[in-house]
């Protein structure tokens, strides 16, 4: 029995750790099954603003992924961006958590040096 004890603590730890993660994902299943689904997509981009969301906190967490979808959502009205604008596959360069401001993409979409990897050659 005193084995399965730091399985047990560690699967607690673990589940512990996604709980912002999950719960930034659950606003914004929330949001898509309410207040989205009244309105109709408007997003400019496309994954939609909801889909970036849901993307970049899966898999940053909410503190990188919030700031990405931040900056997504202010790039997203009449005079913003539009067109094909992913998540990237890595945090941006300089990225920290103390500098959350660099998670995000201020403005422009995807290009050579966006850091998802589509563009390498």
């Amino acid at each position: 029995m005193h084995s399965r004890l730091p399985t047990h603590a560690a699967d607690l730890l673990q589940a512990l750790s996604r709980l912002p993660r999950n719960a930034g994902r659950g606003l914004i299943w929330v949001y898509r099954h309410s207040f989205s689904a009244l309105v109709g997509s408007n997003c400019r981009h496309l994954p939609t603003c909801s889909q970036y969301g849901d993307e970049a906190i899966g898999r940053f967490g909410l503190w990188a992924g919030g700031w990405m979808t931040l900056a997504r959502l202010i790039r997203c009205n009449p005079y913003g961006t539009s067109g094909i604008d992913n998540v990237p596959e890595t945090p941006p360069p300089g990225a920290r958590w103390y500098l959350p401001w660099r998670y995000a993409r201020w403005r422009g979409v995807n290009g050579p040096d966006c850091g998802c990897g589509h563009h390498d050659e």
